[in-house]
């Protein structure tokens, strides 16, 4: 794909040269288009993503409790439920209660089952994500993006543990834009016009 862009942003940057009259070597054009291809390719992911947004889900149902038939409690910003039959010496009741105590970054936890726990982080860094990602088991390409939320399944011993990261998106977007601002600001910065 970056190949075949590199080419159609160079064909275009050629062209573009030729009606304007601007006076760029066969050298500058390369570069340009070698240089603008990540840029161009983030603003096109991002085009994509926002398409997608619109999109239909589909989506499956299965059999949950509902909220009313489930234990809630709240405590300094972190809502956690568990299912009336679950034990709260489950395998996963534990280790929600856990991660509770230790990480101000979880705004809630779900204990459907007592094998299954469903965790909801709002981490303040790419850095935090990356580690929740692997303190759950879950592999960074399983994941799934839904707007600003991401989502993945992994498993902490016998625990699935099914991982929501409030405002991942987010902060994907802003290191792409950053990281593309740097690579032009670095290349316009040197250019000769």
């Amino acid at each position: 794909m970056s190949r075949h862009l590199q080419h159609l942003l160079h064909s275009r940057l050629d062209t573009a040269a030729a009606v304007l009259d601007l006076p760029l070597t066969r050298d500058h054009l390369e570069r340009l288009a070698v240089e603008l291809t990540p840029a161009v390719k983030a603003l096109l992911l991002e085009a994509d993503d926002r398409a997608a947004e619109h999109e239909p889900v589909e989506y499956t149902l299965t059999e949950q409790a509902a909220p009313a038939d489930r234990h809630v409690t709240e405590y300094n910003g972190c809502r956690s439920s568990i299912h009336p039959e679950v034990d709260e010496d489950a395998p996963a009741a534990l280790l929600a209660l856990e991660w509770r105590g230790m990480q101000p970054d979880i705004t809630s936890t779900d204990v459907p089952t007592r094998t299954h726990l469903t965790i909801t982080v709002r981490p303040q860094s790419l850095r935090a994500w990356d580690w929740w990602l692997n303190k759950a088991g879950v592999a960074v390409d399983s994941t799934r993006r839904h707007g600003q939320l991401i989502t993945g399944t992994g498993y902490y011993g016998e625990i699935t543990v099914y991982l929501r990261g409030e405002n991942v998106g987010q902060l994907l977007d802003d290191q792409v834009v950053t990281a593309s601002a740097t690579r032009l600001t670095q290349f316009i910065g040197g250019h000769p016009w």
